[in-house]
């Protein structure tokens, strides 16, 4: 196993869903924190969406672990933001046997 290189500083962001006064909402999103991280690319493919293409590339984002609850853990539905890049969250599992890191599974979507 590669030794975790947490070089990457990334922002970590909740949803947050407001009432739009029609009897929807609006989601938000709101910054827990910078964490500091190692990102490791995955597959990547195309799909036709019409007039717009996208991208979706996936990819591992290993962080230290912070216990659960805790407001800088990453989970499910969060997203991890690198200036104009955006990395949603779909899984967080332990990295390894001593807990020490968290593995996020996510992916990047981008109109081509």
């Amino acid at each position: 196993m590669r030794p975790v290189r947490l070089s990457r500083r990334l922002v970590l962001e909740a949803p947050e869903r407001t009432a739009d006064g029609a009897g929807g909402h609006v989601t938000s999103w709101t910054a827990r924190g910078t964490l500091w991280a190692d990102l490791r690319p995955g597959a990547g493919r195309t799909r036709d969406g019409g007039e717009v293409s996208l991208a979706r590339a996936g990819c591992r984002i290993i962080v230290r672990a912070a216990p659960p609850g805790a407001g800088s853990r990453p989970e499910a539905g969060m997203r991890l933001v690198d200036g104009a890049r955006v990395f949603s969250i779909e899984a967080v599992a332990d990295h390894d046997a001593r807990r020490r890191f968290l593995t996020c599974f996510a992916f990047e979507e981008t109109a081509v």
